[in-house]
């Protein structure tokens, strides 16, 4: 029964795309529905790829629209028997509502690859899933598990599958292969996405929690300069640049360089980056974040400052040769640090600080710079530093009215003076 059917990857990874058809959808085809005919699969399939394809600039943007298609294509052709091309606004609507409470045998505990190498062939993951139920930081570190009962979508996943697919479906009438944007017709959003009145919340480390965290990368390196040092580094390049983990580590688009430091004719340092969007930028470097680089650069035994062009990898692998390649390897670092910061916070008392960091990943690095240099720099040059497409989004990180806003709220009173006689 198409119910009961256990879903198995669609999409590999970008390389292995341009796979025949056939050999592609070899493990899915005994397992389609008699009422959907396989030519009308493969054309769906043919035109997600197609789709698919042009976001291979980009390594977890290809990921996230993978994800959203596959689930779609996934839900459409086992457990509705339609096609793309049969799929209107009422059926969009039900998906998002089984997006939101997918069936327990379509959920996993943990992200796992979707195919594997087996006998010198990739062959379907068994336990891959479309929906991963997940759970905090704090929840893991307590010993807690994930479990498929406490799978949830949140509002900003929500959000993304709206995107996605409504971008999917204008790529999908542009080839002349659908009519409409289903989607783009659902009215009544409202019912799936909750508006947000106020500033959003950027999460970010306290005053405290950095001073600790970058005193705990100090103290690490003075033990271990040989393994920590490039550690030192990453967090002071997180902070003071506002990098994304994925501008520090290598992929096949960028591999950051140490000639990407570079000197203008004002003698000014600037380091060059390829961010979100695969958007290229350059980053004004400042004087603490070029001694933080020529220290990292004494340890690995270079001259203190590179040389224009210098092709040496700015994140080097301490086993082998090359660049530290992807983001994980990135993370794990950042984790450690974070990890011997909580058990320091603990130690000296400040148990709620090292509660709340439990819950801290990379990227409130790039959060927690921001936020401070918006209260001393124009917001202009931060916004162009941090790759933001627009003002709006940094002045997310201004929380000047926030606090005037509590500080006004905090004398008001709930009961009144009692009525003299």
């Amino acid at each position: 029964m198409a119910n009961e059917y256990i879903p198995v990857p669609l999409f590999d990874t970008l390389e292995y795309l341009d796979v025949p058809l056939d050999t592609q959808l070899s493990h899915i085809k005994a397992q389609l529905p008699n009422n959907i005919a396989i030519n009308d699969v493969y054309a769906d399939y043919k035109h997600a790829c197609s789709f698919l394809h042009a976001y291979r600039g980009s390594t977890e943007t290809f990921k996230s629209y993978r994800r959203e298609i596959e689930r779609l294509l996934q839900w459409s052709w086992f457990l509705q028997t339609k096609t793309l091309k049969d799929l209107r606004r009422n059926d969009l609507e039900i998906f998002l509502e089984f997006c939101q409470a997918p069936p327990k045998h379509w959920i996993g505990i943990k992200h796992v690859p979707r195919f594997i190498d087996k006998n010198g062939l990739r062959v379907a993951n068994p336990v891959w899933r479309p929906f991963v139920a997940t759970i905090s930081k704090k929840a893991h570190r307590d010993g807690k598990l994930p479990n498929t009962k406490s799978y949830t979508l949140s509002q900003s996943a929500l959000q993304a599958i709206f995107a996605i697919l409504s971008s999917l479906f204008n790529y999908l009438e542009q080839e002349d292969y659908t009519f409409g944007n289903p989607i783009s017709q659902i009215r009544q959003k409202s019912k799936f996405l909750r508006k947000h009145h106020g500033k959003k919340i950027i999460r970010r480390l306290s005053e405290l929690q950095w001073a600790y965290t970058i005193e705990t990368a100090e103290l690490l390196t003075n033990e271990n300069p040989l393994l920590h040092e490039r550690t030192l580094f990453i967090m002071n390049a997180l902070f003071a640049m506002y990098l994304r983990i994925s501008e520090l580590a290598a992929n096949k688009r960028w591999i950051p360089q140490m000639g990407h430091f570079y000197k203008d004719k004002d003698s000014n340092w600037w380091f060059k980056t390829v961010g979100k969007g695969n958007k290229e930028r350059d980053i004004s470097v400042s004087n603490a974040m070029l001694e933080a680089l020529k220290r990292y650069r004494i340890s690995l035994g270079l001259s203190s400052l590179p040389s224009p062009g210098e092709t040496i990898p700015l994140i080097p692998k301490t086993l082998g040769k090359g660049p530290v390649e992807g983001v994980r390897h990135i993370r794990k670092i950042v984790q450690y640090c974070f990890d011997k910061t909580i058990a320091r916070l603990k130690t000296d008392g400040f148990k709620e600080d090292a509660e709340t960091l439990m819950a801290a990943t990379a990227h409130w690095l790039r959060h927690t710079g921001i936020s401070e240099d918006v209260k001393i720099r124009p917001r202009e040059h931060v916004r162009d530093d941090a790759g933001h497409s627009s003002s709006a989004i940094t002045d997310q990180y201004i929380d000047i009215e926030l606090r005037a806003r509590h500080a006004s709220a905090k004398k008001k009173r709930i009961k009144f003076k009692e009525k003299t006689n």
